[in-house]
């Protein structure tokens, strides 16, 4: 029974879009003011409800923290299941432990998630935001994912890997250990600036000194010495980042689980490659993919126990399984099934989905497109439209060809584009303009009766080719068969690909007596003719065949094939041959067209069963060497943001793999990268074709096929210094004056809200004497803050604050301004000049220009430039 406490907190859930957190105390779920989000205790469970767009579509994670209470899991899960329940069963739920979150949680946190001292199970206290009676030292570990955990505030918690934050109220100082990298230190910067702008309102300095050149920051140095002592000789070496999940690629096993007599009964139903009718709607199931998540799926008409105790059955199989208690669990409904789970499905229909053709989409995300002709303006301005359909452009711009031979180039006659042999590998140079500039595309075309050393030459003289251009050719690995449809675009509609053979001068290959070739496409944008064995059985009835002899061409129609795909068979017989053409309808063949074939034999002759490209959302991963191994991690939600430049980040369209390369990644990050995209499809556990077409790109020339995957693509965003160096520069700027710092007894308080009953820090006080510098225990009666006067920047100000807030100004996290309504916007702002409360860098980042700049501008292009960046 529902307790009215609950009843309450439910009924309080907004509808709006977005994050809604509580934190579990008393047994009661007590929410957690915006300013907050992000800082868990880790002496609390959570419970995190992230609803998306219109569609109310929703994820309920509850988060365990690693000293929480049995009383406050066991009350979170089942407030989990009210909430399931209340929200009429359709989220996916995910329980999450501390330092072990799944990314799709991660990604709620651009900034990174704070691990705080403390805890307890009666309530939370809200605390003033700009209280500045703080002293503590945050750990901040991760490059993509960031946490930062309280530490013992003391040399003894550094080391040389990572970065610390010493948080002293009005002044931040960032500590970089010399064996960070730039990744770190930028991804640190960012949390320090979150809690400036969300905890003191805007009103803190951050300051940052790279350990090892120390003495290049003497001021900072002399703050941190002040609260710490003076720097020991050596600090502790660098600690292992987290141990990354077991591979995705781990075999997954589905088991059904019932109850017998009060017993849970698993049993195994299959092992991977899972297909979908292996689910029944009257049952539970649970997916074990090797140890490293486990999913239970609750059918819609599984019973109503069933379904309730659908969480815990999760947890008593990982004990049972003796799987790490922080294995990650995800909880769904049918119909409702999360990204991942679909993923791990050799193909999956979702309810409604029509058959066809191609590619079908769900209303609101896509339209149909008239597959007749591709409008270029449309690709263009609806990129979404070019990565759906793999279609950079409507294939017209330039085209070059060369045939490796002899290990090296050799050009292609025009006469002969589009004529592909299976014993050789080509080069096909595509060139077509986009916003006024040349791009191109390099396809390395691997016949399938290739020798080794003509593979390895064809990516050897890509590379030489790739060079040429400067590194600006998208390149694209097509295996014979496997063809994308821009590749047949290029082509018009008259691509014939011959099964072995070569096409190089001086080699004098005899013609077979026959030859059939299997046709398939509707328009000139995804026809090409294949050659099949040379007998009856390769017919069939669905398609239009092209038998060649040496005298005439049958063109067979097969009782399945649509009028479009005979016109094509009819364009791509003129291209094959020269002799006469005969139309032969299936059922009415003459003698000598089965003669020419060996016999007469059984075929494929069913109804034909249109083919559908699988709904899998897309899914990116960062693949780095930066922590000394090669590890491929997945970005959850991603966003431009997420791409690395210091890294190679995968991104898998299902159809496609994408090989992203950024301007600073290493040779030995792209090399592996090549190698895994590759184990990544042999190894996949929905038994994915190893030759899908592999996409490699660099960083500055993506084309529409991959930018459209993404929700808003700034092709501008890297030409806008926003580097590590550059924001340390910015930050440093006004510098701290330490001639007056306060020496008296330093305080630990808290930012943001507190746990009554429990220590919001550190429960420790230092004492900091002129003459002797080394912490010391004390417990004043009346702690005061450490007081810092800032040095006025180059303006005369103490910082760059809008003039028009209370007491010169405050600084607001984004989040509180982008894209909120009036009524959602924090008290005392002015809605129509938002852009007046963002920091500096903040300002720059959002509107892609400086302040003095935006100020100079006319009132349309001001205006403009806000409601781009959701200010308006």
């Amino acid at each position: 029974m529902m307790s009215d406490d609950s009843q309450d907190a439910l009924r309080s859930i907004t509808r709006k879009p977005g994050l809604q957190i509580w934190t579990i105390n008393n047994m009661k779920m007590v929410p957690v003011p915006v300013k907050a989000f992000g800082n868990f205790f880790e002496g609390d469970c959570y419970i995190v409800l992230e609803k998306r767009g219109s569609s109310q579509s929703a994820d309920i994670h509850y988060w365990i923290g690693r000293l929480s209470s049995q009383d406050e899991q066991g009350a979170a899960a089942i407030f989990v299941t009210q909430l399931d329940e209340h929200l009429g069963g359709s989220p996916v739920q995910y329980r999450e432990v501390q330092g072990y979150e799944s990314a799709r949680f991660r990604s709620y946190f651009k900034n990174g998630l704070i691990y705080k001292k403390g805890g307890v199970a009666s309530g939370f206290n809200h605390v003033d935001t700009n209280a500045y009676n703080v002293l503590r030292l945050l750990h901040v570990k991760g490059r993509k994912h960031v946490t930062a955990t309280e530490v013992e505030v003391a040399w003894s918690s550094f080391n040389t890997g990572d970065i610390f934050l010493l948080d002293m109220g009005k002044a931040i100082v960032q500590w970089n250990g010399p064996h960070s990298n730039r990744r770190e230190k930028l991804k640190a910067v960012l949390v320090a600036q979150d809690i400036r702008d969300r905890e003191r309102g805007g009103r803190a300095q951050i300051g940052v000194v790279d350990g090892g050149d120390e003495r290049d920051s003497p001021e900072l140095m002399k703050v941190i010495t002040t609260v710490l002592g003076p720097k020991p000789g050596h600090l502790k070496d660098p600690t292992p980042d987290d141990v990354s999940n077991k591979s995705a690629h781990s075999g997954v096993r589905l088991y059904h689980v019932s109850e017998d007599s009060g017993n849970l009964v698993v049993q195994e139903v299959a092992i991977q490659p899972l297909t979908q009718d292996l689910l029944r709607s009257s049952d539970c199931y649970i997916l074990d993919q090797g140890g490293s998540s486990v999913m239970v799926w609750k059918g819609k008409q599984a019973s109503q126990a069933e379904r309730r105790e659908a969480l815990n059955r999760a947890v008593g199989f990982i004990k049972a399984k003796k799987y790490p208690p922080n294995t990650t669990v995800e909880v769904m409904t049918e119909g409702g099934e999360s990204a991942m789970f679909k993923h791990l499905f050799k193909s999956w229909k979702d309810k409604g989905q029509t058959k066809g053709l191609g590619t079908t989409y769900s209303t609101g995300k896509i339209a149909k497109v008239d597959q007749t002709r591709f409008n270029t303006m449309e690709l263009h301005a609806r990129p979404q439209l070019a990565a759906h359909h793999r279609m950079v452009d409507d294939a017209s711009g330039d085209v070059k060809v060369w045939r490796i031979e002899n290990l090296e180039l050799a050009e292609v006659n025009p006469r002969s584009y589009g004529q592909f042999y299976g014993g050789d590998c080509y080069l096909v140079l595509y060139t077509y303009q986009r916003a006024g500039q040349q791009r191109y595309i390099l396809y390395m075309w691997q016949g399938r009766r290739a020798t080794k050393d003509e593979i390895t030459a064809c990516a050897y003289q890509a590379v030489n080719l790739d060079n040429k251009y400067n590194g600006a050719p998208v390149q694209v690995r097509v295996v014979m068969g496997k063809e994308p449809q821009h590749f047949l675009a290029i082509f018009k509609g008259k691509m014939i690909i011959y099964e072995g053979g070569t096409s190089r001068s001086g080699v004098d290959t005899p013609e077979p007596p026959i030859r059939l070739f299997q046709v398939r496409g509707t328009t000139e944008f995804n026809t090409k003719a294949t050659e099949v064995p040379g007998r009856a059985s390769s017919l069939n009835s669905n398609d239009v065949f092209l038998l060649k002899t040496d005298r005439l061409c049958y063109l067979w129609y097969g009782k399945g094939c649509s009028g479009d795909e005979r016109v094509m068979g009819r364009a791509i017989s003129d291209v094959l041959s020269k002799h006469s053409k005969q139309v032969v309808m299936e059922g009415q063949e003459p003698a000598e067209f089965w003669v020419a074939l060996g016999g007469k034999a059984p075929y494929a002759s069913d109804k034909r069963l249109q083919r559908e490209e699988p709904l899998h959302s897309p899914r990116l991963f960062e693949c780095s060497n930066q922590t000394g191994r090669f590890r491929m991690t997945e970005v959850d939600d991603f966003a431009q943001d997420d791409l690395d430049e210091e890294d190679v980040m995968l991104l898998d369209s299902w159809q496609e793999i994408f090989l992203w390369v950024g301007n600073f990644a290493n040779q030995k990050e792209t090399k592996e990268a090549w190698n895994s995209a590759q184990e990544y499809l042999r190894m996949h556990p929905a038994g994915r074709d190893p030759d899908t077409p592999i996409i490699f790109i660099k960083q500055g020339h993506e084309p529409l096929t991959f930018t459209g995957w993404f929700n808003a693509w700034d092709p501008l965003k890297w030409s806008v210094s926003s580097s590590y160096e550059e924001m340390k520069r910015k930050l440093n700027d006004p510098g701290l004056d330490t001639t007056d710092f306060d020496r008296s007894p330093v305080g630990m308080g808290g930012g943001g809200y507190g746990a009554p009953g429990g220590p919001v820090s550190s429960p420790s006080f230092y004492r900091v004497h002129s003459t002797d510098r080394s912490p010391r225990s004390s417990l004043p009666s009346s702690p005061s803050p450490v007081r810092i006067h800032f040095r006025s920047s180059s303006s005369g100000a103490n910082s760059p604050r809008p003039p028009s807030a209370d007491d010169g100004g405050m600084y607001l996290h984004p989040d509180l301004l982008v894209n909120k309504s009036v009524s959602d916007l924090p008290p005392g702002v002015d809605p129509s000049q938002r852009e007046d409360y963002l920091s500096e860098l903040d300002f720059e980042r959002l509107l892609g220009t400086s302040r003095a700049e935006f100020t100079n501008m006319p009132k349309w292009r001001q205006n403009d430039l806000k409601k781009k960046a959701g200010l308006f």
